[in-house]
């Protein structure tokens, strides 16, 4: 295998938040996953990128309690588990009586931790808890931990694990659905240490109303990942209420090199 990440489209040309990423050493990770939808396309990469029949993902990220992020990680786990073999799995998720509370109030991401709840007697022993600032080494993969959930800041999107990950000589920042608050918290944490300049690096919430332009100016990527469909990269035509159009403007402005969008299909990245 070679150092390398990999972007999922969306089978369905919907929101998806899905990555593999494998090490010349043999190690494969994974981050999130999408809706339950894109199960068998997940697999199917999976099985090409490993040359496994039944491949193991070393470690598996899951970043915030929504559907387009962790439906397919709920549908292998309990339909499917007998494909693929799950080594550790990291996340730090709010409580679901979080969700429910007037300041963090998102009926969405208490549902999907009721489903969490139940699949979780299927993987708690696999499970470990991530803060802000752990470091964790997974093949030639080293991965370090500049946010997770901070309760004074609303929402379930704020509470996405954001990380940083350096493997073969480059760099790559994962945020999931980080939202301005989060994005602003950390550039007052990490932002004079360095570890936000990355030469690739996720587009925040599919690419629209995430991290602001201050957070992706410390970033400096020269690669960026859009896990967008068609619809929302280009606004419904311009007509829809999202705010990629003005993301879109941000990184041709910060003279991003290459802008690779899952709308256009699977999108490797060799490191």
């Amino acid at each position: 295998m070679k150092n390398a990440i990999t972007m999922l489209t969306s089978v369905i040309d919907t929101i998806c938040n899905s990555f593999i990423i494998t090490t010349e050493d043999g190690g494969v990770i994974a981050i999130d996953g999408g809706y339950q939808q894109e199960t068998d396309h997940f697999l199917a990469v999976l099985k090409e990128l490993t040359g496994s029949e039944k491949p193991r993902i070393d470690a598996w990220f899951l970043t915030h309690p929504h559907d387009d992020h962790l439906n397919n990680f709920f549908n292998i786990m309990e339909n499917r588990p007998d494909a693929v073999e799950v080594g550790r799995i990291y996340l730090n998720f709010p409580s679901k009586g979080f969700f429910e509370g007037t300041v963090g109030r998102d009926d969405s991401a208490a549902g999907t931790m009721e489903d969490f709840y139940r699949v979780l007697p299927l993987i708690a022993d696999r499970v470990r808890i991530l803060s802000g600032g752990d470091e964790l080494t997974v093949g030639g993969a080293r991965f370090r931990v500049l946010y997770s959930q901070d309760f004074e800041i609303k929402g379930c999107n704020n509470s996405s694990l954001v990380f940083r990950m350096d493997l073969g000589g480059g760099s790559a920042l994962f945020t999931g659905d980080c939202g301005r608050e989060a994005g602003e918290k950390i550039l007052r944490l990490w932002g004079d240490s360095g570890l936000l300049d990355c030469e690739i690096c996720q587009m925040a919430h599919h690419g629209q109303n995430g991290c602001g332009r201050s957070f992706y100016e410390a970033v400096k990527p020269e690669i960026c990942l859009w896990p967008t469909p068609s619809w929302l990269w280009t606004n419904d035509g311009g007509k829809g209420p999202y705010k990629t159009l003005e993301t879109r403007r941000w990184m041709e402005e910060l003279g991003v090199r290459e802008n690779l969008v899952n709308k256009d299909g699977d999108q490797r990245v060799e490191m």
